[in-house]
């Protein structure tokens, strides 16, 4: 059997492919079956895979829950009549079905004396069967309620918010996690418990005035170095809707509608909540207001938004996060540094995690046998994760160039020339035949 079917049999999960490898070193020796070219013959072949897969999963099942019933105490004489070949049951899973089925057996006991103390107690099937029910009735429950709104269903007050939903990237399209980002380890544990945390779990945050949480969360440092993918990763771990905001996105040629913007922005993100707000180059956009020469619309407009950031702090139950971004920390307003009590520098990174930016870069690459990471980064002092990524793309672009170069310098030898040769005798033959007895133009 071929490796993708063991891991069809185990449920096709982490754990189970560990072991299926395991299985391969242990017996190196493989068989490989062939599937018949037939569709009827094979669509039987599938037939049975798929019975002997329901048969080893429904064993499986069967096993777990024999020895997690030894284990605690108890029995049951028929619990082969009980097969759940859907899937592999995780000992979580049989944990629940145990508990469901034994409160369901002592609710419904007919004789009110307990069990002798040398007695084992047992556990009837059609107990086990209501435990499952009960499992996969929480599953199902569970599931459906997860599912979230459309954005395209949400009741928008006005054009602005209708323009700014327009923007709006679920996080199941914004295609950037945590693993994607090859360094800053450090940084990822913290905005995972910053902001992660408190959209996930909300009801861990309610107590107190202590335990509220951030609001606000600035990342800054040197170009480069991750600070936009750190955002959208945040946006798509914690499963919250993002919503990109820019100057062109907010302003407007028509006094007072960029304030309408700004307030659009937040009663649209407490709409689509958990949400995050990206502000990229905050300090283009929430700079100092010293400037003499600054446009009074400009100013109206930063007013209008730290009001609403205000407020939003105000609303326990939203779960937004302005998140913003800069290289330039010290041209922002002071009320704006106020309103981001969290922030967190964005170094450039040090040879070890550029090693390890620069193995997710490559890591669906080919690449020689003399290539190495290790080298390479120390090589790299100074360098960004946005410079190794232009690093990699010129060495790639390397070998196309060299075909290139030997395209251009093809010598001509004999083979060349008699085809030429061979060529126009058959022009000349061609051309004889067709102007023979006739006048030639």
């Amino acid at each position: 059997m071929e490796m993708q079917d063991i891991d069809a049999i185990n449920g096709n999960n982490k754990e189970t492919s560990k072991a299926a490898k395991h299985l391969i070193k242990l017996f190196p020796n493989k068989v490989i079956l062939e599937a018949p070219q037939d569709e009827m013959e094979l669509s039987r072949w599938n037939q049975m895979l798929n019975r002997d897969i329901e048969v080893l999963k429904g064993n499986a099942n069967i096993s777990k829950m024999r020895s997690f019933l030894t284990r605690v105490g108890l029995e049951c004489t028929d619990l082969e009549a009980i097969l759940v070949k859907d899937r592999v049951l995780t000992n979580e899973c049989i944990d629940k079905i145990i508990g469901f089925a034994l409160s369901h057996q002592l609710k419904n006991c007919t004789n009110p004396d307990p069990p002798l103390s040398n007695v084992q107690f047992v556990l009837s099937s059609e107990s086990l069967k209501h435990g499952i029910d009960m499992l996969e009735s929480i599953q199902s429950g569970s599931k459906s309620s997860t599912k979230r709104k459309s954005l395209k269903d949400i009741a928008t007050e006005n054009e602005f918010e209708k323009r700014l939903l327009a923007d709006v990237i679920p996080p199941h399209e914004i295609g950037v996690t945590f693993e994607d980002i090859g360094a800053l380890e450090s940084v990822k544990d913290t905005l995972k418990e910053l902001v992660m945390l408190p959209l996930q779990r909300p009801e861990l945050f309610n107590r107190g005035q202590l335990m509220k949480p951030c609001k606000g969360i600035l990342l800054f440092g040197p170009p480069g170095t991750g600070k936009t993918m750190l955002a959208k990763a945040v946006a798509t771990e914690a499963g919250a809707n993002f919503i990109n905001i820019s100057m062109s996105s907010i302003s407007s040629k028509w006094l007072g509608e960029g304030e309408k913007f700004v307030k659009a922005v937040f009663s649209l993100a407490s709409k689509i909540a958990p949400s995050v707000i990206f502000v990229d180059e905050v300090d283009g956009m929430l700079g100092r207001r010293e400037n003499p020469g600054e446009h009074e619309a400009m100013r109206k407009m930063k007013n209008e938004f730290m009001v609403n950031w205000d407020g939003l702090r105000t609303k326990e139950k939203e779960r937004v996060l302005v998140l913003a971004a800069t290289n330039r920390p010290f041209d922002l307003d002071e009320a704006v540094i106020r309103r981001l009590p969290r922030r967190l520098m964005v170094n450039l990174p040090d040879a070890s995690n550029r090693r390890k930016i620069l193995s997710v870069i490559l890591a669906k690459e080919d690449l020689a046998d003399d290539v190495d990471l290790e080298a390479i980064a120390n090589l790299t002092e100074g360098y960004s994760g946005s410079d190794l990524k232009n690093l990699c793309v010129t060495a790639a672009h390397r070998p196309i160039r060299e075909i290139l170069e030997k395209e251009k310098k093809v010598c001509f030898n004999l083979e060349f020339f008699l085809c030429a040769v061979l060529l126009g005798v058959l022009r000349i033959s061609v051309g004889a035949s067709k102007t023979n007895g006739t006048e030639l133009f």
